[in-house]
């Protein structure tokens, strides 16, 4: 929780298949998923214009990420944001099934 980002909270929602992204209480954006054997697909990603270019959207993708492997997950990057952020960091690898 940055000065410049504000009050961030992000929050698995099964029911919904989405982890929101909440700051200073509105709703920022969510990541998209579905769930196969094994694996996470993420699918969507979305982030309001009006909190991009302040790193909300990577600690999302940080989040999402790390709770698929922490639950042993295979991790499926459908979404172009998530497959870009997965290129910049490598220490994801051993975890990712490109699709």
């Amino acid at each position: 929780m940055t000065a410049d980002a504000g009050v961030v909270e992000i929050t698995r929602l099964d029911e919904r298949h989405r982890y929101e992204l909440v700051v200073d209480g509105e709703r920022a954006g969510f990541a998209q998923y579905r769930l196969e054997p094994g694996r996470v697909v993420f699918t969507h990603t979305v982030i309001k214009p009006e909190y991009e270019g302040r790193g909300i959207g990577s600690r999302l993708a940080r989040h999402v990420l790390d709770d698929a492997v922490g639950r042993g997950e295979r991790i499926v990057p459908e979404c172009p944001f998530i497959a870009a952020y997965l290129r910049r960091h490598a220490d994801y690898e051993a975890s990712v099934d490109w699709p």
